[in-house]
């Protein structure tokens, strides 16, 4: 009951903090943290990328309160340090790679450096436990590493990435509230309430604001580690697999634009604009319009998620057979815009 409730308050604190201190950050480092239009993101004139930092403020902000602030039992936050060493890392990656900008650092050293971020979590004890090992923490490895980009990759549209974040956040700390998993609600809560405080920024035309690479990649990591905190049921193994469903929007884009440049001929690692929200907007829709798309979709896939949680094997084979045919049928869909373009 003491963490219950505590949730919302590491909630709004998370969002306060993210809202009140962005303008300060983005003030302070607008000769560093500057975004220009290029061939994928073309936005119009340069834009602060400050809301990575202040999305990284408002969330280790909170769960330092947590952790810092109240009195559980001993190691019952444990897991935290796994997130706030990672998401560290992750961070001051994204940060240096937005300074950097537009060249960037080299995509195999990012890599490196993500699974250093991901070394920790399992360090901490947050890794698949699921399977045999080693084969979980090799899993956990490419499941961190690749999420942490997914989320970079989708960072392609004002508002897109923020949502999915809160809907996936939301998602999580729902099936995550019944369990003695307190580091997953806690940091649920936190990134719900960072992401939140975010977003309207991110629409301003005053004080427009992108994440970065800081930020989306704080997001992927974060969420990742959060999927990885929690039991998604005691009679259903097949649950295990609902953090797919829950993250299947971005895991999707992700999968889709790799294979699109590979058949290309090109590197998975190289920037093009073959993300499937680009796609959507060849065919007139508003960019509006396809972050409301997308977080319809994501709604229905945790909704598909949550259920696999409370239901047998057999349903969940149909949920996860029919997602599958969905997303098949979608591709086949979008890369035949590609074509006609």
């Amino acid at each position: 009951m003491q963490s219950l409730k505590l949730y919302f308050p590491d909630f709004i604190c998370a969002a306060l903090i993210t809202a009140f201190s962005l303008p300060v950050i983005r003030k302070l480092s607008a000769k560093i943290l500057k975004d220009e239009p290029t061939e994928v993101k073309k936005h119009k004139g340069v834009v602060s990328t400050a809301g990575g930092t202040a999305l990284a403020l408002g969330f280790f902000a909170s769960l330092a309160g947590v952790r810092f602030l109240t009195d559980f039992p001993s190691g019952t936050l444990r897991n935290l340090r796994g997130l706030f060493i990672g998401g560290a890392i992750i961070y001051f990656l994204g940060l240096a790679d937005d300074i950097k900008k537009p060249r960037g650092l080299s995509p195999v050293l990012r890599l490196i450096i993500q699974a250093c971020a991901a070394a920790a979590l399992i360090h901490y004890g947050v890794y698949i436990q699921f399977t045999p090992q080693p084969l979980g923490v090799i899993l956990t490895v490419l499941w961190v590493v690749g999420l942490t980009n997914a989320f970079n990759l989708i960072d392609i549209m004002d508002g897109l990435a923020a949502t999915q974040a809160i809907l996936a956040a939301l998602a999580f700390a729902v099936i995550s509230l019944p369990s003695e998993y307190v580091y997953v609600n806690f940091a649920a809560c936190a990134l719900l309430g960072a992401a939140a405080g975010f977003l309207p920024y991110n629409h301003s035309k005053k004080l427009k604001t992108f994440l970065g690479d800081s930020g989306s990649t704080l997001l992927g990591f974060l969420l990742a580690a959060v999927s990885l905190g929690t039991s998604y049921s005691s009679h259903n193994p097949l649950a295990a697999y609902a953090p797919l469903l829950i993250l299947a929007v971005p895991v999707f884009n992700t999968a889709f634009v790799s294979v699109i440049r590979i058949s290309k001929g090109i590197s998975p690692l190289k920037a093009t604009p073959d993300h499937f929200p680009l796609r959507l907007k060849t065919l007139g829709l508003s960019a509006a319009a396809v972050v409301l798309l997308s977080a319809a979709a994501a709604i229905i896939f945790d909704a598909a998620a949550l259920y696999i949680t409370v239901s047998g094997a057999r349903s969940s084979f149909l949920i996860y057979g029919l997602s599958a045919l969905f997303l098949g049928a979608a591709a086949f869909f979008l890369a035949r815009i590609d074509h006609a373009r």
